[in-house]
């Protein structure tokens, strides 16, 4: 690959891992209600969740071409379902709520990942744009896919570290801030049914 490609390539993922999309709301808005502590095994499932997505990316691109588009069809409308409720979710609740039902969990996170449309067209999209032409081999597409899901959590992270500071403010405007949130996610929703 030469350097104006991976140039393209880091700005590229730079780009998309640190937009927002479901997964970096929702932690946005775990960190806030609940903070770290009470929300690292929902971050522990969407980091885990980006690898294991970017993996099947990584599979798909090298010898399921075929495969792709139906689950992605699919995968869409779930998606676009699975974001609505989050919205749905985020724009009700309210900070520091005790209950074991409303506790943020290892597998709500991963699953979401599952869903998040977003993080399989970046990830097949990278692959297919920027690494295919140069690397064919199913060790380097799982390495740039590994690569790619790092610089997500890197930028999850930093999302969660942003709930943090602003974790003050939110408590005293939270209902706004829960309702910009859910338009934000509504909106994402939106876009991959009506693209």
């Amino acid at each position: 690959m030469n350097m104006q490609a991976m140039l393209a390539f880091l700005i590229y993922i730079l780009i998309n891992a640190f937009t927002p999309g479901p997964g970096n709301i929702l932690a946005l808005n775990t960190m806030t209600n609940n903070g770290w502590e009470k929300g690292k095994n929902l971050f522990f499932g969407i980091f885990t969740g980006y690898y294991f997505v970017q993996a099947l990316c990584a599979f798909f691109t090298f010898g399921l071409d075929k495969l792709i588009h139906p689950v992605m069809f699919v995968l869409k409308y779930v998606g676009a379902v699975y974001i609505a409720w989050l919205a749905i979710h985020i724009a009700l609740s309210k900070p520091d709520n005790k209950s074991e039902d409303n506790k943020p969990s290892f597998w709500s996170g991963f699953f979401l990942q599952f869903v998040n449309v977003k993080i399989f067209l970046f990830g097949i999209t990278a692959l297919t744009g920027y690494v295919v032409p140069y690397y064919t081999s199913l060790v380097m597409l799982l390495f740039f896919e590994m690569f790619i899901a790092t610089i997500g959590i890197i930028a999850t992270l930093t999302w969660i570290f942003f709930g943090g500071i602003f974790q003050k403010t939110y408590l005293k405007h939270f209902r706004v801030v829960n309702v910009i949130l859910a338009l934000i996610l509504l909106q994402s929703a939106f876009g991959l049914v009506f693209r």
